[in-house]
């Protein structure tokens, strides 16, 4: 690969980054820093995924469903860069459906190795006080609370799996990368991803990006790592309050 070529792909990856979640992660880490500065103790903030999603009214759903289609563009954009003429770029990173069947297994048993560990590890946050509380929405607004909260699973486990694994794994293999190189960096740029959430999720989110990053170098598959992060974050965004609401006395 001639020096040119290497720097036309390290500012395309910037670029990709710049539009997706690099910027997210800056964000994240921003908000990080301001929330340890404040006067109130880190475990004592609250922070809320999908606030909007209660919404009962409908030009609010139908814009908040535009927009989760519209962030998508980035993994549209990605995808684009990866293919290659005569090479589908979704087979090549494991994103179709020829094997869903055992994606799918493959993703359950991700989320029981993965998404149990991730609980445990914000619940002992919460206890140390060193992560904030995250609060899910309310499903007030019924079936379109869970459509869009389900969007929105979807949106961030194509986001973050097609991006952190599927695109920057070819790409800084192609800069000369080593495996363990590219499975630590990106797993620590999915754990500034969810800083805003505090330590425990830093954590628990970089073990992920460990987990994620080792299974793809052995399967070269994506689809199993989507199943897993939508199957997590729609227990999260629908699962929590839904026993919240069963189980005050529990939770």
């Amino acid at each position: 690969m001639t020096s040119i070529s290497r720097t036309r792909l390290t500012w395309e990856i910037v670029l990709v980054l710049a539009l997706s979640v690099g910027r997210s992660a800056f964000f994240s880490v921003l908000s990080f820093v301001q929330a340890v500065t404040r006067e109130v103790a880190l475990g004592d903030q609250s922070t809320s995924l999908n606030p909007g999603a209660a919404t009962v009214d409908p030009w609010s759903v139908v814009s908040q469903a535009a927009s989760h289609v519209f962030n998508l563009a980035p993994v549209a954009l990605a995808i684009y860069f990866l293919w290659e003429p005569g090479r589908s770029a979704l087979r090549r990173i494991g994103l179709d459906f020829r094997m869903f069947g055992r994606d799918a297994g493959s993703g359950i048993l991700l989320v029981l190795v993965i998404g149990v560990p991730g609980l445990g590890l914000y619940a002992l946050g919460r206890a140390l006080g060193i992560t904030v509380q995250v609060g899910a929405a309310p499903l007030d607004g019924g079936w379109t609370a869970v459509m869009l909260l389900t969007l929105a699973a979807l949106r961030a486990g194509l986001t973050e799996e097609v991006i952190f694994i599927g695109y920057l794994f070819d790409r800084l293999r192609r800069l000369g990368w080593s495996t363990w190189t590219i499975i630590l960096s990106t797993a620590g740029l999915r754990g500034l991803y969810h800083a805003y959430q505090g330590i425990g999720p830093i954590l628990g989110n970089l073990a992920m990006g460990v987990v994620f990053g080792w299974v793809y170098h052995r399967w070269g598959r994506v689809m199993p790592l989507v199943v897993a992060h939508v199957v997590i974050d729609l227990v999260a965004f629908i699962g929590y309050p839904l026993a919240a609401a069963w189980w005050p006395a529990l939770f």
